[in-house]
């Protein structure tokens, strides 16, 4: 993913929560995910070299790179 992709996608998310490396964005109005090409939940974004995420529900992960930064897209799971 370029900087002209990420930036466009992050222009079109809604920010949610930021702390402690991680950035998170709500896809509120129902982006394709850029590896499976499904409407993704979330981009969570993380910064450091080493993050903890703390998950309370089942989720698939769609993972990417972007100068050193990871980004994970959340598909919460149907129950």
């Amino acid at each position: 993913m370029n900087d002209e992709e990420l930036d466009e996608l992050r222009s079109s998310l809604t920010p949610y929560e930021s702390s402690g490396g991680v950035t998170t964005y709500q896809n509120t109005v129902s982006i394709a995910c850029p590896a499976c090409e499904k409407p993704f939940d979330d981009l969570v974004v993380c910064e450091n070299d080493y993050n903890s995420l703390e998950l309370s529900m089942l989720l698939d992960l769609c993972v990417t790179q972007h100068d050193g930064d990871v980004l994970l897209f959340t598909h919460k799971q149907e129950e």
